[in-house]
């Protein structure tokens, strides 16, 4: 009974985040919602300055559970700069986590407004977040032949001729990296071997086709690329093997000590243009990624594990970025849920907001 009652305990660590996020979903759409059609006169630079501070807001609020909350250790290397910039953030993919840590540093450098994100088609089905990110920048996209490269550059040429601020996050291996998926590891390093590539062990081999789209056609806006390597510590079991990355719900429960985060910034000079060669520069730099996490995961000197070579920066984000904006989406979420309009308002924001948004990114995304 002992044991029930821990295992219990433990399982509700998560609740609670999960109630709040969820929870204030609707009341967020609402305002957005509102938002956007008293705007829908203005030029459009007037709606996106209020719809990234309104990101900004929710995802502050799920930063106060994924980092205050959790109590994670964020360990940064390499060069992040304080000052916010257009960028291309491209990040090695092993679980739902690593959306986060996207916010993890654009909140560092007064950036998580921006944030916007490539994500597979499949995801725009969503309920009300489907519809609201690409909303908000998010690009959807088709793997191999079903890319639609037109769409994809139609799309952010458009931001760009508008002025958005651009923190454009892109996962090149396409899928997430697992240790326990031995197929699709095989896969990925059968292709690399077939192609002349060098062979990766903790990465999938990049593809590079909406890397290159979107750096071609943000080219003249952006200031860099943001090359990320991201290690969940607490990701190696007992015969010293690398496990599966956390998901959100064992991040929420505390199962994820500490993320080590190694930041290249690359000036965009230095990125080539055509697609040949930006297929091999990708490459190489998926290598310097796993070279990072060999030493991290393999080293032979136990010292040297679980941690990225060079010197790391504890940074701990503070209450007053996060909490502040928890306590206006619970309280405005309350103040619905208090009263049979609010109630009835609510619920109607689920259901209609999510057929809405489904029929909309059915024509649209």
């Amino acid at each position: 009974m002992l044991l029930s009652l821990v295992l219990h305990m433990y399982s509700l660590r998560c609740v609670l985040p999960a109630a709040v996020l969820l929870g204030t979903a609707p009341t967020y759409v609402l305002a957005w919602g509102a938002w956007r059609l008293l705007s829908a006169l203005l030029p459009a630079r007037f709606y996106q300055a209020v719809d990234d501070r309104l990101y900004c807001v929710y995802q502050s609020m799920v930063l106060f559970f994924f980092e205050n909350y959790t109590g994670v250790q964020i360990l940064l290397y390499g060069d992040l700069p304080k000052n916010k910039e257009n960028i291309i953030y491209l990040a090695n993919h092993q679980c739902t986590v690593d959306w986060i840590v996207a916010d993890i540093l654009a909140v560092r450098q007064g950036a998580l407004g921006h944030v916007r994100y490539v994500l597979k088609d499949g995801l725009k089905w969503l309920p009300l977040y489907g519809c609201y990110f690409s909303q908000h920048g998010g690009v959807y996209v088709r793997r191999s032949a079903r890319f639609d490269e037109k769409e994809m550059r139609k799309k952010l040429q458009s931001y760009t001729r508008a002025g958005t601020p651009m923190y454009l996050v892109i996962f090149p291996e396409g899928t997430r990296y697992n240790p326990e998926l031995t197929k699709v590891i095989s896969a990925s390093q059968a292709f690399a071997a077939q192609q002349g590539l060098a062979v990766l062990q903790h990465v999938l081999t990049p593809r590079v086709k909406a890397t290159h789209v979107a750096f071609d056609s943000m080219k003249d806006y952006l200031d860099a690329v943001y090359d990320v390597t991201v290690a969940f510590e607490g990701t190696v079991d007992g015969k010293g093997q690398r496990k599966e990355a956390p998901s959100m719900v064992e991040f929420l429960c505390k199962e994820c000590p500490k993320i080590h985060i190694h930041i290249d910034r690359i000036d965009k000079k230095d990125v080539p243009e055509e697609q040949v060669y930006m297929r091999r520069w990708l490459h190489e730099r998926f290598e310097i990624k796993d070279k990072l996490l060999i030493e991290f995961y393999d080293s032979l000197d136990p010292e040297r594990r679980n941690k990225f070579p060079g010197k790391s920066v504890h940074s701990k984000l503070s209450l007053m970025k996060t909490l502040p904006s928890l306590l206006i989406l619970s309280g405005l979420t309350a103040g619905l849920l208090v009263t049979e309009t609010g109630r009835r308002l609510y619920v109607k924001t689920w259901v209609y907001g999510t057929l809405v948004g489904c029929l909309w990114v059915s024509i649209k995304a």
